[in-house]
């Protein structure tokens, strides 16, 4: 088998497939392989016509139907999985073929990989992809790491195949060298579960404050993707809640077991963010939300736990809460892409991967899960201010929250009131008033940690390390 494929995927399940007739349908020569031969059979019986494929029954096979330099996508489950393909592949490699990871692996073992590939000469790229099975064939957001001289060979074809935002940009770009494409895509993910928690909040809000049904809120966020809150996740919500179930008659929302799951991407947002130091409450508040739904044992022993009465709005108060809710909502999101802007700033400078946000923001417009209307801006105040320290330093979003807060108040304390749980919008605003704030109760913490712990602290009035010796004439030692 001479080597004709310019690229070629291995692991056919649902999302490599996809990806192998992206790629084809793209006009390239796509060279598939799996370890069950009939998946292999079944992907060029079934599209063959939809490019050229050249089907490969052993690992020598498919690396020998590539050309060079060979361009291998590992499309298997995440941890020892794609360990087990790489050390079969690896070893029928030479020097300055590429290895590329599709799947959703954690960054630091993309790190091992990509160092241990390359003193054997072989470039490793850990490219994130988002966009799920659709997004895979039609054109997905792609976050590719690795070396730049991987992206110089592989980066025209993953151009080709993914999305396009409405400028005609692809939705890729090289984010930077090792691990730091998975990073991002990790941080992808943690935004999209705040995303997600946010409009579930909202939903609740509408439903059981205002008293809207599961149609009439479709309805809203149907409105709602008209405006500043245009973006997938909105759009897939309306279908979602407009959706009747066949079966019974009822609400499809209302026949779905109410345990969320996760597949462990939100988590790593959270546990990285933790080692880094960074703030992302609102992210964090959306996985632990995940968590609580799936403890049934806890919430079945609580029933009994006493909450105020719930008072439903009267038909006319309704719509100007939904408007409240909107604003919550929008100051809310704000946030939580704010934290995760922060968190990848963060890892870039801890491993010297040098990302450029503005970059991010774009390549995140088009074929994510997370794309929204609003990134557009998010990509210009960037490319305006590479060095903002913050996304709520850019005047224009700051504008936006200061015009919201009433309402995103009102809203989370007539949640409070109504005994409706909205972690999100509260660790959200939590986290505006944080940064607002002229002092925080810090200064207290690290009095108490001086005094158990001595611990030291730092004065607001001279430079040094002080320590006051907690006896009776509380005398104060510099450090």
């Amino acid at each position: 088998m001479s080597g004709t494929a310019q690229i070629g995927v291995t692991g056919l399940a649902v999302m490599g497939r996809n990806l192998a007739r992206n790629f084809a349908r793209n006009g390239y020569t796509v060279a598939v392989h799996n370890r069950t031969t009939a998946k292999t059979d079944a992907l060029v019986e079934e599209f063959g016509d939809e490019g050229a494929f050249v089907a490969a029954r052993t690992p020598e096979e498919f690396v020998a139907a590539l050309e060079r330099p060979r361009r291998l996508v590992i499309m298997v489950k995440a941890g020892e999985p794609t360990d087990a393909v790489i050390q079969e592949f690896a070893p029928l490699l030479d020097e300055g073929d590429v290895i590329i990871d599709g799947g959703n692996a954690h960054f630091e073992d993309t790190r091992r990989r990509e160092k241990e590939l390359r003193g054997r000469g072989i470039h490793f790229v850990g490219a994130g992809i988002s966009g799920g099975e659709e997004g895979a064939l039609n054109g997905p957001s792609i976050m590719p790491g690795g070396s730049a001289e991987s992206y110089a060979s592989l980066g025209p074809m993953l151009e080709k195949i993914a999305a396009k935002a409405k400028d005609g940009t692809p939705c890729t770009t090289h984010i930077g060298p090792d691990g730091a494409g998975h990073f991002v895509k990790m941080v992808h993910n943690g935004i999209e579960y705040a995303d997600m928690q946010l409009i579930g909040e909202a939903y609740q809000l509408l439903r059981d404050v205002a008293g809207y049904s599961p149609a009439q809120i479709a309805d809203i966020f149907r409105t709602w993707n008209t405006g500043r809150l245009d973006s997938y996740l909105i759009e897939i919500t309306a279908e979602v809640l407009s959706h009747v179930d066949a079966a019974t008659g009822k609400p499809f929302v209302d026949v779905v077991l109410d345990r969320a799951e996760q597949k462990g991407t939100g988590r790593w947002t959270v546990q990285i963010a933790l080692d880094l130091g960074v703030p992302v409450s609102g992210i964090a508040e959306a996985v632990f939300a995940r968590s609580v739904s799936g403890h049934a044992d806890l919430r079945d022993a609580s029933r009994h736990l006493a909450g105020p009465t719930a008072r439903k709005l009267r038909e006319d108060e309704a719509p100007a809460f939904a408007d409240q809710v909107e604003q919550a909502l929008y100051a809310s999101k704000i946030v939580a892409y704010t934290q995760g802007f922060h968190e990848i700033t963060a890892g870039s400078e801890q491993y010297d991967w040098d990302i450029d946000l503005g970059k991010v923001a774009a390549i995140w417009r088009g074929g994510c899960i997370i794309r929204a209307a609003f990134l557009d801006r998010i990509t210009s105040a960037y490319e305006a201010q590479p060095d903002m320290p913050s996304l709520l330093s850019d005047k224009s979003f700051a504008d936006e929250i200061a015009a919201a807060q009433d309402d995103w108040r009102t809203v989370i304390a007539t949640a409070v009131a109504q005994g409706v749980p909205t972690p999100a919008f509260a660790a959200t605003l939590a986290y505006y008033d944080s940064l607002r704030a002229e002092r925080l109760p810090a200064a207290l913490t690290q009095g108490q940690r001086d005094y158990f712990g001595a611990h030291t602290y730092h004065r607001t009035d001279r430079e040094g390390t002080f320590h006051t010796l907690w006896g009776d004439d509380k005398s104060e030692v510099e450090n």
